[in-house]
């Protein structure tokens, strides 16, 4: 039987068409052979580095064919888990000086786990409004309450850009909570406030004053109900000494609450990781909902990371 278009194909074909008047219309490109691409997240371009590629595929050759399998089999909750996942998360938690980590598919997931459980009934999200999309994504899924800070402004006055701005920098908005209606909870401590930012910026390029902010929270919540969540995803692989992202390269690792690094760009490699404490880890086992319904890593993928970071530690 032929069908028609349906009512809604015309529905949605209208609205592509508007989007292509307006200029926004997104399509699936391919990259020509022996094109230079300024567009590549890949900034360092380990993807295509011939000595990764070697030693990756001396690591896959070397694996033993129990361990060599294409597929894992399942989420890592129920078969997926592997002694080389394991085994990975804390190698790349030892790299970032870290305590623990988890993986994660990819940075998007990461952040949609980690944002939608994090906070609970009374926290606080607040949020630089510049933050990534899977950020947002997350904390839609939020129990928690949300709060933007104009960009990268912690204690300066807010930059003239025109008309007023609505929101506030963000110790103004960290002193309204503490002065709000609910402010006694986290004066004392009983409610929590997260504060997620990224490191370097991907559309502007510029790093977050980050010490800066790391004081700013800490004076305001001297209880430490004030989390600070850094997303190291344009950072990782470069910046910092052997790229282990603008955290470190502070030394701010005991005061960060929560890293995200990802593998997708620098790395040259595909998915993500949470550098947190052991009871964090054991926290996103238990409600990260993008890990716990997904099918894991498989082990070409896990072995791609852990070559793409044996290169790094081994560089001067």
């Amino acid at each position: 039987m032929v069908h028609g278009t349906s009512s809604l194909d015309k529905l949605y074909a209208s609205v592509l068409a508007r989007r292509g008047d307006q200029g926004r219309l997104r399509r699936l490109t391919i990259t020509p052979p022996g094109t230079v691409d300024f567009s590549s997240n890949s900034y360092l371009s380990l993807s295509t580095n011939a000595d990764i590629k070697c030693a990756y595929l001396d690591k896959i050759e070397s694996t033993t064919e129990g361990e060599l399998a294409l597929g894992p089999g399942g989420s890592r909750l129920l078969d997926g888990n592997s002694v080389a996942a394991e085994s990975l998360e804390r190698a790349i938690a030892a790299f970032h000086r870290a305590p623990a980590g988890l993986l994660f598919n990819s940075g998007y997931e990461t952040n949609t786990g980690l944002f939608s459980c994090a906070a609970q009934p009374g926290d606080v999200l607040v949020y630089d409004e510049l933050i990534h999309a899977s950020v947002h994504d997350g904390m839609r899924l939020s129990k928690g309450r949300r709060m933007p800070f104009v960009h990268n402004c912690v204690k300066d006055d807010i930059p003239d850009t025109g008309p007023a701005k609505m929101i506030k920098g963000l110790d103004d908005v960290l002193a309204e909570l503490v002065r709000g209606e609910d402010g006694e909870n986290f004066r004392n401590g009983q409610a929590n406030v997260f504060v997620a930012v990224e490191s370097v910026y991907s559309m502007d390029g510029d790093l977050a004053p980050l010490a800066e902010i790391v004081e700013c929270v800490e004076g305001r919540f001297p209880n430490r109900n004030g989390h600070i969540i850094v997303d190291e995803a344009h950072a990782t692989g470069w910046l910092g000494d052997r790229g282990r992202g603008l955290v470190s390269d502070l030394g701010l690792e005991d005061r960060v609450w929560a890293r995200v690094h990802t593998f997708g760009k620098a790395m040259g490699c595909n998915g993500a990781i949470v550098l947190c404490s052991p009871t964090v880890r054991e926290y996103l086992i238990n409600y990260a909902r993008s890990l716990i319904y997904t099918t894991a890593m498989a082990y070409p993928l896990l072995a791609a990371i852990g070559t793409a970071y044996e290169y790094l530690a081994d560089q001067i």
